[in-house]
């Protein structure tokens, strides 16, 4: 395992963080979370009828000593967690309907994160993104000062560590968006121990081309400052005058970051997919994530093509935000 996920390791261990697996049907899932528990990293509550999940795990040939079986229909506290998501929601619930919707894993789970029960949420193997977000929005919500919630990936190659963002949530992000992606990416950032030096990107450096496009970006660039002056933030800046000093020194020679960048923000959400998709492929760069960040308590989306490891990994990620 790199560094990275060593140093989660070391601070999530003796924590006592619980981990909510909605998915617990899912081989993938359950083999994760029992390597979890055995390597007393974390408690996992698997979410499912207990029988269907041991089931799982005798097939997969793993034990789930210290790990949670929670099944929503038959859950001693429902009717309290009823009664939580129906004042959460605001009249937008009935009783009747939160009976029907918390017996869905990914409610239910969220509901549990909420009301404190457990400190994060990883789902997705199974799932949509939308059917993992969407509870996520509804009742954990976006912190304070933040519009929307937004994805980042960790690219990791040895000791190498960039974060790119947003690549999972946002189509087209105004300006307002881009700048509060920066600042929280550039918190992420800091959680993986990578000092921010966050570069919004285009394909325009210091107004070597203007359109509409290049503009948003340069009044992103304002408005994260405004947020948070003590961030390194700066742009509008082509991939190279971020990432190469030398290239820096004659495309952006005044620029706060000197091809320096370890935060890259894009533009689109298509140019953050085909930009991280190319880093690992290409690259040979691993991808950690999404992972969400804006949330009030992390909820974490695997790919359905993840792998026990991929499920593993984002577990260690969603543990570190809970801290």
């Amino acid at each position: 395992m790199s560094n990275l996920f060593t140093t989660l390791t070391d601070k999530i261990k003796g924590k006592e963080l619980k981990i909510v697996f909605p998915e617990g049907k899912d081989e993938r899932i359950v083999r994760a979370a029992s390597r979890l528990a055995s390597d007393g990293i974390l408690t996992p509550i698997i979410i499912g009828n207990a029988l269907e999940i041991q089931t799982v795990a005798d097939q997969s040939g793993v034990k789930l000593d210290g790990c949670e079986l929670v099944d929503p229909a038959s859950f001693d506290g429902m009717d309290d967690l009823v009664k939580s998501f129906v004042e959460r929601r605001k009249g937008k619930a009935t009783e009747e309907d939160a009976k029907k919707i918390l017996l869905d894993g990914n409610y239910f789970g969220t509901m549990l994160v909420y009301t404190g029960q457990a400190q994060g949420l990883v789902s997705g193997a199974a799932h949509s993104t939308a059917d993992t977000v969407r509870p996520a929005l509804q009742i954990i919500k976006t912190k304070e000062g933040v519009r929307k919630t937004s994805g980042v990936f960790i690219m990791v190659r040895g000791d190498e560590k960039y974060v790119f963002a947003d690549c999972a949530i946002n189509i087209s992000p105004d300006s307002q968006d881009l700048a509060e992606i920066a600042v929280e990416s550039g918190k992420t950032a800091s959680m993986f121990d990578i000092d921010p030096r966050v570069a919004m990107l285009s394909f325009s450096t210091k107004g070597s081309a203007k359109s509409a496009e290049t503009e948003k970006v340069v009044e992103a660039v304002t408005i994260a400052k405004e947020k948070s002056p003590e961030l390194t933030v700066d742009g509008e800046f082509q991939f190279d005058a971020a990432f190469v000093p030398s290239v820096a020194e004659k495309k952006a020679p005044g620029a706060d970051i000197q091809g320096n960048a370890n935060v890259f923000v894009f533009p689109s959400l298509e140019a953050g997919n085909i930009g991280y998709k190319i880093a690992q492929r290409l690259g040979n760069f691993e991808a950690v994530g999404p992972i969400l960040q804006g949330l009030n308590a992390p909820v974490n989306d695997l790919s359905r093509g993840c792998n026990e490891e991929d499920v593993y990994k984002l577990a260690l990620i969603t543990a570190a935000q809970a801290l």
